[in-house]
Protein backbone atom coordinates (compact mmCIF):
# COMPACT_ATOMS: atom_id res chain seq x y z
CA UNK A 1 0.00 0.00 0.00
CA UNK A 2 2.89 2.33 1.51
CA UNK A 3 4.66 1.83 -2.15
CA UNK A 4 1.53 1.89 -4.21
CA UNK A 5 0.69 5.58 -2.68
CA UNK A 6 4.80 6.44 -2.90
CA UNK A 7 4.26 5.77 -6.88
CA UNK A 8 0.97 7.55 -7.36
CA UNK A 9 2.85 11.09 -5.64
CA UNK A 10 5.78 10.73 -7.73
CA UNK A 11 3.27 9.98 -11.25
CA UNK A 12 1.74 13.34 -9.93
CA UNK A 13 4.92 15.31 -9.49
CA UNK A 14 5.93 14.18 -12.99
CA UNK A 15 2.77 15.16 -14.22
CA UNK A 16 3.91 19.23 -12.88
CA UNK A 17 7.31 18.65 -14.64
CA UNK A 18 5.83 17.71 -17.60
CA UNK A 19 3.59 21.28 -17.07
CA UNK A 20 6.46 23.67 -16.67
CA UNK A 21 8.35 22.18 -20.13
CA UNK A 22 5.25 22.07 -22.03
CA UNK A 23 4.71 26.33 -20.66
CA UNK A 24 8.54 27.02 -21.88
CA UNK A 25 7.85 25.39 -25.57
CA UNK A 26 4.58 26.64 -25.94
CA UNK A 27 6.30 30.42 -25.24
CA UNK A 28 9.05 29.66 -27.68
CA UNK A 29 6.67 28.44 -30.37
CA UNK A 30 4.65 31.39 -29.74
CA UNK A 31 8.06 34.14 -30.36
CA UNK A 32 8.64 31.95 -33.51
CA UNK A 33 5.21 32.87 -34.61
CA UNK A 34 4.69 36.20 -37.03
CA UNK A 35 0.91 36.57 -37.44
CA UNK A 36 0.80 35.39 -33.39
CA UNK A 37 2.90 38.08 -32.71
CA UNK A 38 0.81 41.10 -35.49
CA UNK A 39 -2.07 39.81 -32.90
CA UNK A 40 -0.32 40.45 -30.23
CA UNK A 41 0.44 43.99 -30.99
CA UNK A 42 -3.43 44.84 -32.35
CA UNK A 43 -4.54 43.73 -29.17
CA UNK A 44 -2.30 45.04 -26.49
CA UNK A 45 -2.67 48.49 -28.63
CA UNK A 46 -6.44 48.13 -29.11
CA UNK A 47 -5.82 47.67 -24.73
CA UNK A 48 -3.51 50.42 -24.44
CA UNK A 49 -5.60 53.03 -26.34
CA UNK A 50 -9.08 51.34 -24.13
CA UNK A 51 -7.02 52.92 -20.84
CA UNK A 52 -5.61 55.50 -21.94
CA UNK A 53 -8.17 57.09 -24.33
CA UNK A 54 -9.22 60.33 -22.43
CA UNK A 55 -5.45 61.24 -22.80
CA UNK A 56 -4.94 59.81 -26.29
CA UNK A 57 -8.58 60.70 -28.26
CA UNK A 58 -8.24 64.50 -29.18
CA UNK A 59 -11.70 65.51 -28.38
CA UNK A 60 -12.30 63.86 -25.12
CA UNK A 61 -14.98 65.89 -24.50
CA UNK A 62 -17.09 65.14 -27.98
CA UNK A 63 -18.10 61.41 -26.52
CA UNK A 64 -21.74 62.83 -26.04
CA UNK A 65 -21.24 66.70 -26.30
CA UNK A 66 -22.89 68.99 -29.12
CA UNK A 67 -21.32 71.22 -31.61
CA UNK A 68 -23.98 71.82 -34.68
CA UNK A 69 -21.32 74.55 -36.14
CA UNK A 70 -19.08 71.69 -37.17
CA UNK A 71 -21.63 68.94 -38.55
CA UNK A 72 -20.45 66.66 -41.40
CA UNK A 73 -16.89 67.62 -41.86
CA UNK A 74 -15.00 64.96 -43.30
CA UNK A 75 -11.76 63.82 -42.67
CA UNK A 76 -8.76 66.95 -42.43
CA UNK A 77 -5.80 67.46 -40.75
CA UNK A 78 -7.88 68.97 -37.83
CA UNK A 79 -10.72 65.71 -37.42
CA UNK A 80 -8.77 62.89 -38.64
CA UNK A 81 -11.96 60.60 -39.02
CA UNK A 82 -14.30 63.73 -39.76
CA UNK A 83 -17.10 64.82 -37.56
CA UNK A 84 -20.78 62.90 -37.27
CA UNK A 85 -23.92 64.42 -37.65
CA UNK A 86 -24.32 66.58 -34.32
CA UNK A 87 -20.18 67.72 -35.03
CA UNK A 88 -19.00 64.90 -32.21
CA UNK A 89 -15.28 63.82 -33.49
CA UNK A 90 -15.79 60.49 -34.87
CA UNK A 91 -11.61 59.69 -33.99
CA UNK A 92 -12.37 60.53 -30.07
CA UNK A 93 -16.05 58.33 -30.46
CA UNK A 94 -13.69 55.38 -31.76
CA UNK A 95 -11.36 55.37 -29.58
CA UNK A 96 -13.50 55.49 -26.64
CA UNK A 97 -15.70 53.15 -28.39
CA UNK A 98 -12.60 50.55 -27.19
CA UNK A 99 -13.96 50.60 -23.49
CA UNK A 100 -17.56 49.35 -24.82
CA UNK A 101 -16.19 46.64 -26.74
CA UNK A 102 -13.53 45.16 -25.12
CA UNK A 103 -16.56 45.46 -22.27
CA UNK A 104 -18.68 43.94 -23.68
CA UNK A 105 -16.40 41.07 -25.17
CA UNK A 106 -14.45 40.48 -21.81
CA UNK A 107 -17.46 40.31 -19.89
CA UNK A 108 -19.94 37.71 -22.01
CA UNK A 109 -16.69 35.46 -21.60
CA UNK A 110 -16.47 35.93 -17.73
CA UNK A 111 -19.88 35.05 -17.65
CA UNK A 112 -20.05 31.85 -20.25
CA UNK A 113 -16.52 30.99 -18.67
CA UNK A 114 -18.25 30.95 -14.58
CA UNK A 115 -21.19 28.96 -15.58
CA UNK A 116 -20.31 26.83 -18.68
CA UNK A 117 -16.82 25.80 -17.17
CA UNK A 118 -17.83 24.13 -13.62
CA UNK A 119 -20.90 22.47 -15.45
CA UNK A 120 -19.18 20.93 -18.08
CA UNK A 121 -16.54 19.49 -15.54
CA UNK A 122 -19.36 17.89 -13.65
CA UNK A 123 -20.69 16.56 -16.26
CA UNK A 124 -17.49 15.22 -17.84
CA UNK A 125 -16.05 13.71 -14.35
CA UNK A 126 -19.37 12.54 -12.71
CA UNK A 127 -20.89 10.58 -15.79
CA UNK A 128 -24.17 9.18 -15.39
CA UNK A 129 -27.78 10.97 -14.59
CA UNK A 130 -25.29 14.15 -13.85
CA UNK A 131 -23.91 13.96 -17.20
CA UNK A 132 -27.61 12.88 -18.79
CA UNK A 133 -29.37 16.26 -17.33
CA UNK A 134 -26.26 19.08 -17.69
CA UNK A 135 -25.82 18.01 -21.22
CA UNK A 136 -29.53 17.66 -21.96
CA UNK A 137 -29.93 21.09 -21.17
CA UNK A 138 -27.58 22.28 -22.57
CA UNK A 139 -28.25 20.80 -25.84
CA UNK A 140 -31.82 23.12 -25.76
CA UNK A 141 -29.47 26.25 -25.89
CA UNK A 142 -26.95 24.63 -28.47
CA UNK A 143 -29.82 23.88 -30.93
CA UNK A 144 -30.56 27.49 -31.28
CA UNK A 145 -27.80 29.39 -33.11
CA UNK A 146 -26.05 31.70 -31.02
CA UNK A 147 -26.53 35.44 -32.88
CA UNK A 148 -30.42 34.18 -33.37
CA UNK A 149 -30.43 33.71 -29.58
CA UNK A 150 -28.98 37.17 -28.53
CA UNK A 151 -31.16 39.30 -30.79
CA UNK A 152 -34.10 37.48 -29.26
CA UNK A 153 -33.28 37.78 -26.18
CA UNK A 154 -32.09 41.56 -26.59
CA UNK A 155 -35.23 42.05 -28.46
CA UNK A 156 -37.21 41.23 -25.16
CA UNK A 157 -34.85 43.61 -23.18
CA UNK A 158 -34.32 47.54 -23.11
CA UNK A 159 -31.24 48.26 -25.34
CA UNK A 160 -28.60 48.60 -22.92
CA UNK A 161 -24.61 47.66 -22.52
CA UNK A 162 -25.91 45.34 -19.59
CA UNK A 163 -28.58 43.57 -21.40
CA UNK A 164 -26.16 43.50 -24.36
CA UNK A 165 -23.75 41.79 -22.25
CA UNK A 166 -26.77 39.03 -20.54
CA UNK A 167 -27.89 38.57 -23.87
CA UNK A 168 -24.69 37.20 -25.80
CA UNK A 169 -23.52 35.12 -22.43
CA UNK A 170 -26.88 33.41 -22.41
CA UNK A 171 -26.49 32.38 -25.85
CA UNK A 172 -22.56 31.53 -25.25
CA UNK A 173 -21.99 29.58 -22.37
CA UNK A 174 -23.56 26.36 -23.44
CA UNK A 175 -20.74 25.92 -25.98
CA UNK A 176 -18.10 26.20 -23.02
CA UNK A 177 -19.91 23.60 -20.79
CA UNK A 178 -19.91 21.16 -24.23
CA UNK A 179 -15.98 22.16 -24.89
CA UNK A 180 -15.13 21.39 -21.35
CA UNK A 181 -17.45 18.40 -20.81
CA UNK A 182 -15.69 17.17 -24.00
CA UNK A 183 -12.31 17.83 -22.64
CA UNK A 184 -12.94 16.39 -19.34
CA UNK A 185 -13.76 13.04 -21.27
CA UNK A 186 -11.09 12.58 -23.32
CA UNK A 187 -8.55 13.03 -20.29
CA UNK A 188 -10.17 11.80 -17.09
CA UNK A 189 -8.60 8.32 -17.89
CA UNK A 190 -5.35 9.13 -18.29
CA UNK A 191 -2.82 7.48 -15.79
CA UNK A 192 -2.07 10.80 -13.56
CA UNK A 193 -5.52 11.29 -13.07
CA UNK A 194 -5.92 7.44 -11.88
CA UNK A 195 -2.75 8.07 -10.07
CA UNK A 196 -4.37 10.72 -7.92
CA UNK A 197 -7.50 8.56 -7.16
CA UNK A 198 -5.00 5.96 -5.80
CA UNK A 199 -3.38 8.57 -3.65
CA UNK A 200 -6.87 9.11 -2.01
CA UNK A 201 -7.80 12.67 -3.87
CA UNK A 202 -11.40 13.65 -3.92
CA UNK A 203 -13.42 14.22 -6.71
CA UNK A 204 -13.56 18.01 -6.15
CA UNK A 205 -9.49 17.97 -6.12
CA UNK A 206 -8.95 15.72 -8.86
CA UNK A 207 -11.30 18.35 -11.33
CA UNK A 208 -10.46 21.68 -10.09
CA UNK A 209 -6.85 20.98 -9.50
CA UNK A 210 -5.95 18.18 -11.76
CA UNK A 211 -8.36 17.87 -14.73
CA UNK A 212 -8.98 21.65 -14.95
CA UNK A 213 -5.37 23.26 -15.09
CA UNK A 214 -5.11 20.42 -18.36
CA UNK A 215 -7.55 22.19 -20.03
CA UNK A 216 -6.03 25.27 -19.57
CA UNK A 217 -4.15 25.53 -22.58
CA UNK A 218 -6.88 24.95 -24.96
CA UNK A 219 -9.05 26.72 -23.04
CA UNK A 220 -6.91 30.10 -23.76
CA UNK A 221 -7.15 29.58 -27.15
CA UNK A 222 -10.67 29.40 -27.12
CA UNK A 223 -11.46 32.43 -24.91
CA UNK A 224 -9.05 34.13 -27.30
CA UNK A 225 -10.69 33.24 -30.53
CA UNK A 226 -14.48 34.18 -28.79
CA UNK A 227 -13.94 37.34 -27.54
CA UNK A 228 -13.39 38.07 -30.84
CA UNK A 229 -16.56 36.70 -32.24
CA UNK A 230 -18.43 38.50 -28.47
CA UNK A 231 -16.98 41.92 -29.80
CA UNK A 232 -18.47 41.14 -33.03
CA UNK A 233 -21.81 40.08 -31.94
CA UNK A 234 -22.30 43.19 -29.82
CA UNK A 235 -21.66 44.96 -32.42
CA UNK A 236 -24.25 43.23 -34.86
CA UNK A 237 -26.68 43.83 -32.22
CA UNK A 238 -25.99 47.83 -32.15
CA UNK A 239 -26.08 47.90 -35.21
CA UNK A 240 -29.69 46.63 -35.72
CA UNK A 241 -30.70 48.71 -32.79
CA UNK A 242 -30.71 45.72 -30.34
CA UNK A 243 -27.52 46.77 -28.25
CA UNK A 244 -25.81 49.97 -26.79
CA UNK A 245 -28.33 52.74 -27.40
CA UNK A 246 -26.49 56.44 -28.67
CA UNK A 247 -25.14 58.86 -27.62
CA UNK A 248 -23.19 56.16 -26.26
CA UNK A 249 -19.99 55.32 -28.50
CA UNK A 250 -20.56 51.86 -29.60
CA UNK A 251 -18.85 50.66 -33.39
CA UNK A 252 -21.69 48.66 -33.97
CA UNK A 253 -24.44 51.89 -33.21
CA UNK A 254 -22.18 54.24 -34.80
CA UNK A 255 -21.77 52.33 -37.99
CA UNK A 256 -25.76 51.93 -38.30
CA UNK A 257 -26.63 55.86 -37.50
CA UNK A 258 -23.71 56.15 -40.34
CA UNK A 259 -24.99 53.63 -43.22
CA UNK A 260 -27.89 56.36 -43.14
CA UNK A 261 -25.90 58.82 -44.66
CA UNK A 262 -23.96 56.85 -47.18
CA UNK A 263 -22.38 57.27 -49.50
CA UNK A 264 -21.89 61.01 -49.48
CA UNK A 265 -20.67 60.90 -45.57
CA UNK A 266 -18.64 57.38 -46.02
CA UNK A 267 -16.69 58.38 -42.89
CA UNK A 268 -19.54 57.77 -40.53
CA UNK A 269 -19.61 53.93 -40.78
CA UNK A 270 -16.22 53.16 -42.54
CA UNK A 271 -13.92 53.39 -39.26
CA UNK A 272 -16.48 52.06 -36.92
CA UNK A 273 -16.37 49.35 -39.40
CA UNK A 274 -12.63 49.29 -39.52
CA UNK A 275 -11.93 49.59 -35.76
CA UNK A 276 -14.62 46.38 -35.34
CA UNK A 277 -12.44 44.51 -38.21
CA UNK A 278 -9.13 45.15 -36.89
CA UNK A 279 -10.08 43.96 -33.18
CA UNK A 280 -11.52 41.29 -34.23
CA UNK A 281 -8.73 40.09 -36.46
CA UNK A 282 -6.37 41.22 -33.96
CA UNK A 283 -7.79 38.32 -31.58
CA UNK A 284 -8.48 36.09 -34.38
CA UNK A 285 -4.58 36.00 -35.05
CA UNK A 286 -3.44 35.73 -31.62
CA UNK A 287 -5.94 32.87 -30.51
CA UNK A 288 -4.92 31.32 -34.13
CA UNK A 289 -0.57 31.68 -33.02
CA UNK A 290 -1.86 30.52 -29.46
CA UNK A 291 -3.40 27.37 -31.00
CA UNK A 292 0.09 26.86 -33.05
CA UNK A 293 2.10 27.49 -29.91
CA UNK A 294 0.08 25.21 -27.72
CA UNK A 295 -0.22 22.65 -30.27
CA UNK A 296 -3.92 21.92 -29.78
CA UNK A 297 -6.85 21.56 -32.19
CA UNK A 298 -10.56 23.03 -31.64
CA UNK A 299 -13.33 21.15 -32.26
Amino acid sequence: MVSRTLSAISEVGASYEARFEDVRRTLYRLRRSPLSLVGLTIVLSIMLVSVFAPQVAPYPEDVDSVHFERTFRPPSREYLFGTDEVGRDVLSRVIFGTRISLGIGASVLVIALVIGVPLGLIAGYMGGTVNTIIMRITDIFLSIPPLVLAMAVSAVLTPTMENSIFAIAFSWWPWYTRFIQGQVLSIKEDTYIEACRAAGATPLYIIFKEILPNCFSILIVKVTLDIGYAILTGAVLGFLGLGVRPPTPEWGTMASKGRLHLPSRWWLTTFPGLAIFITVLGFNLLGDGLRDAFDVELE
